[in-house]
């Protein structure tokens, strides 16, 4: 049961109400707080490439990574128009290497979480700070265990007029591990096919997160709340992790 098989093809009309344009408008204020202009990026599980295809429009040369070769065929698909379309690569964050160094790498929409083994995500962590060039700096966001937690029996129903998902959340407390099971009905001209996938993530807290930073070498962490150059308070169920990779002195 591979996540983001099926769904691939119908993952954007799934996921229209996610505003992409509002993430990377909450990178800009971060890399403008710390006085980064970058001009190559990495967008780490970037899924169908939405992150990236802005990041290109803003002119960075940009890297997109992901593990889904469905997720990256329908990104590559997207950015043929682009005159400066990212570069795509098939890679498990664990397993990250790029060629060349990036001044700026980003990771969207939990994406982190679906590394469900705490040692994977420590050292996908390790390669992301190998990645990037000297202050460089790393942006990601994480849900937070509490909404994890609280999805824990809950049902959810996605639909247009040509897809119908349903999906069902179990929260495994002794694996700190959030599981759900999605239901998708795909319409195919006049038929309509089933398929199931398992998606899982694994409730990081910030302070695994930020220790993992401070292992890998990162200074000048940061944590926001969700969208907000704030700390995060108890209503946020998603926070944002920044940090730097230090300057050669």
């Amino acid at each position: 049961m591979e996540a983001y098989r099926d769904l691939a093809v119908s993952y954007d009309r799934l996921t229209n109400d996610v505003d992409y344009a509002a993430v990377v408008a909450f990178y800009k204020k971060i890399l403008q707080q710390e006085g980064v202009k970058p001009r190559t990026a990495v967008d780490l599980a970037c899924g169908t490439g939405s992150v990236a295809l802005l990041l290109a429009q803003k002119g960075l040369q940009v890297t997109a990574v992901d593990m889904s070769e469905d997720m990256l065929s329908v990104a590559w698909s997207k950015a043929q128009e682009l005159a400066n379309p990212p570069m795509f690569v098939c890679q498990k964050l664990q397993e990250l290497r790029l060629p060349k160094g990036v001044d700026l790498a980003v990771c969207a929409l939990d994406s982190m979480d679906y590394i469900t083994d705490p040692v994977d995500c420590a050292e996908a962590i390790r390669r992301v700070y190998k990645t990037l060039n000297p202050g460089g700096i790393f942006i990601f966001d994480v849900n937070t265990p509490e909404k994890l937690k609280a999805m824990d029996g809950q049902v959810f129903l996605d639909e247009d007029e040509d897809v119908y998902c349903v999906w069902r959340g179990e929260f495994d407390e002794e694996n700190n591990i959030c599981s759900y099971g999605m239901d998708l009905f795909q319409r195919q001209g006049d038929v309509w096919t089933r398929s199931f996938e398992e998606h899982r993530e694994y409730a990081y807290s910030q302070e695994m997160l930020v220790d993992y930073l401070k292992k890998a070498g990162f200074t000048d962490i940061r944590v926001y709340g969700d969208r907000r150059l704030e700390a995060p308070n108890s209503s946020d169920l998603r926070i944002y992790i920044k940090a730097r990779k230090g300057r050669v002195k």
